[in-house]
């Protein structure tokens, strides 16, 4: 299948709260890494199918949300294709130093995904 979900973030008003529910409700393992300049990822690895993570929510105000993302071959050419289709740009290509790059956009609907493109090993 192209262009599959790879990859669910939870971005949380309250981080140990949902790590500690997460892991109790579910048989995740939770492996919590440091970014740098203070700032910590949670990867969530569920052994079949899809994993994820979780971090502290990045942008003060909003609630808590789930947020998927699709795989793609050309992170860029993808962004603007979606721009041109009519959606918003969230964020533009951002370097995930050692993985990857991602994007996130709004829809001409307003559900919000994301784009990763995984780092040429």
């Amino acid at each position: 299948m192209a262009n599959p979900f790879v990859h669910v973030e939870l971005n949380t008003t309250d981080l140990d709260t949902a790590k500690s529910f997460y892991q109790r409700l579910f048989d995740w393992k939770l492996e919590q890494h440091d970014m740098g300049g203070g700032m910590h990822y949670t990867m969530i690895t569920v052994g079949e199918g899809t994993g994820g993570g979780m971090m502290a929510h990045p942008m003060p105000g909003v609630p808590s949300f789930w947020l998927p993302y699709v795989l793609v071959d050309d992170i860029a050419a993808a962004t603007e294709r979606a721009r041109s289709l009519g959606a918003t740009i969230v964020r533009d290509r951002l370097e995930v130093p050692e993985a990857g790059t991602l994007s996130i956009f709004t829809d001409p609907t307003g559900a919000t995904l994301g784009l990763w493109q995984p780092k040429a090993r």
